[in-house]
């Protein structure tokens, strides 16, 4: 067979070729734009004869702090296309964070979205290896900054050349693209993804029994671009065709929920925070989602409520999937097999709260102490990974040897995995409680409180006790109106349960605290419920 490199560059030039009068919508801070494939490949083109201007060479990174749009968008490509390495920079983190992540990643050049110059500025003295700043703007003037040299992106893109190739040259196993966990413990951990890698990654979303993204698709990314490549499905898109809708920065459930009406959104991808919000907005306003053939759900367990509303209430297919960080991120989907399309409503709601069965170009592991464990739905083990979109190390970082062992990776993610090959998330190792020698799945009770109507968020801690090592504690946020005491939420679980699994509290919150990709920050909240002990007693 030929050897043909699998390279990100490929994937503009073939959307230029064959999509080019499809669509990007975009919307920036000041404007909604809607612009062809062939005008985000002849700006791409631009971009990166421009990099070179600026003197980036092969395998140097180029840092973004920006929000889903066209810009960043056309970074994506132009930066792995002339052999550079992109790196996404999370804003949501915390400002040490992101010096951090800056420092260690070596970033040459910054492109920063206009509101996000401020939080630079205040750190600009403590980053060492950034030469030049690029302006993100729809505005003519650039703005002021100490940021220096500071220039303005549209006004760059005009001294590039349109006709600039994407380089040809790349071993399909150099990095293209780089991004780092959301550290919930610890310094933020890099992973780099080599363009075979995400190319892989990209077919694996067109399966039909996965996302099948397809020309036909009108995709809406709710996922950050920043975290782990907005789930790769740009790339994807671009690749595939299909029309993409960028819902820009500091979105709110209306504008989404106003996004899929009017631009007929066929698939849309986000956490389970982002889609409770967007809940709450379809059931107070009359919008026309129609369109919509998948909300796709990763990041944490979705409770079966969320699924049952959204497939029951408002006739919108909700699809489960699993990833992470260091997976690129597809491991699983979740997907009725031909013969499970009988399955009784129960049944099939709880079929569909797992994460799914493998993707094909993957292998997987479930171990305890005692070894491989049995698909039986029941006996739970730690999830091992591997295959060519799985990363093989954390980029400069001794947590290497301790997450990939045996040429496996280690998720630290507790499962159990079912006679059909479901997987089923129970717990991160960290969180399970651990209640007179026996272990509580947190996940497992948080699903069954915000299966009540009047829960709207639902996380379980695990609290010191002298006689049980440890016991559950339920944190629980109310739906606007909605009132339930504790008595009453606890008869709601119990009969789901073994009697030592039943919280021994509800504590009610006005909002849960979350990391800055939407997911429950339990280090915080456990800090919170032993601060109000301490203070009750």
């Amino acid at each position: 067979m030929m050897q043909t490199p699998l390279s990100i560059g490929i994937m503009m030039e073939h959307a230029e070729k064959f999509f080019a009068k499809k669509e990007v919508i975009s919307q920036t801070h000041d404007n909604l734009h809607r612009l062809t494939y062939a005008e985000v490949g002849e700006r791409t083109r631009r971009l990166m004869s421009v990099l070179g201007q600026l003197g980036i060479q092969k395998g140097e990174r180029i840092g973004t702090l920006a929000w889903n749009h066209h810009r960043h968008l056309e970074i994506y490509f132009a930066a792995p296309g002339m052999g550079a390495v992109l790196h996404t920079i999370n804003i949501r983190l915390a400002p040490e964070h992101i010096i951090y992540i800056i420092n260690h990643a070596e970033d040459r050049i910054l492109f920063i979205d206009e509101d996000i110059l401020p939080l630079i500025e205040q750190v600009r003295d403590k980053l060492n290896t950034v030469k030049t700043f690029v302006v993100m703007t729809d505005k003519d003037e650039r703005p002021e900054s100490n940021l220096t040299p500071l220039y303005s992106y549209e006004k760059l893109l005009q001294t590039g050349s349109p006709e600039q190739p994407f380089e040809n040259d790349i071993d399909e196993n150099d990095p293209a693209v780089m991004c780092y966990t959301s550290a919930t413990t610890g310094k933020p951990k890099g992973v780099v993804y080599s363009h075979r890698g995400i190319v892989l990654h990209s077919y694996a979303l067109g399966l039909a029994d996965t996302a099948a993204i397809s020309e036909s698709d009108v995709s809406m990314p709710v996922v950050p671009q920043f975290h782990v490549n907005a789930w790769g499905t740009p790339f994807a898109c671009t690749w595939f065709g299909s029309t993409q809708v960028m819902p820009g920065p500091r979105f709110t459930p209306k504008r989404l929920a106003a996004f899929i009406e009017r631009f007929k959104v066929t698939i849309t991808a986000g956490v389970p925070t982002i889609w409770l919000g967007l809940l709450r907005e379809l059931e107070q306003e009359d919008y026309d989602t129609s369109s919509l053939r998948a909300v796709l759900c990763g990041g944490s367990a979705a409770p079966k409520g969320l699924i049952k509303a959204f497939e029951q209430k408002l006739g919108v297919p909700f699809a489960h999937a699993y990833g992470a960080t260091e997976t690129t991120p597809l491991v699983t989907y979740s997907r009725l097999k031909s013969y499970q399309k009988d399955l009784s409503e129960e049944d099939t709601l709880n079929e569909r709260s797992k994460q799914g069965i493998l993707v094909p170009g993957l292998e997987m592991r479930v171990i305890n102490d005692a070894g491989d464990v049995t698909w039986n739905g029941e006996e739970m083990g730690e999830l091992l990974l591997r295959g060519p979109w799985i990363a093989s190390e954390y980029y400069e970082d001794d947590r290497t040897a301790n997450a990939f062992r045996d040429g496996w990776f280690h998720t630290g993610d507790v499962v159990t995995v079912d006679g059909e090959g479901s997987i089923q998330i129970v717990d991160r190792t960290k969180d399970l409680i651990k209640s007179g020698g026996e272990w509580i799945s947190s996940v497992e009770i948080e699903n069954a409180i915000m299966a009540h109507e009047s829960v709207f968020e639902a996380s379980v801690v695990a609290m010191p006790d002298a006689k049980w090592q440890e016991r559950p504690i339920a944190c629980v946020v109310l739906h606007k109106d909605h009132h339930i005491g504790k008595d009453e939420l606890l008869t709601f679980i119990r009969p789901q349960f073994p009697k030592w699994w039943v919280p021994d509290d509800v504590l009610f919150f006005d909002e849960i605290p979350k990391t800055s990709v939407g997911k429950f920050l339990k280090r915080e909240l456990r800090t919170q419920v032993k601060e109000y002990y301490e203070i009750k007693n």
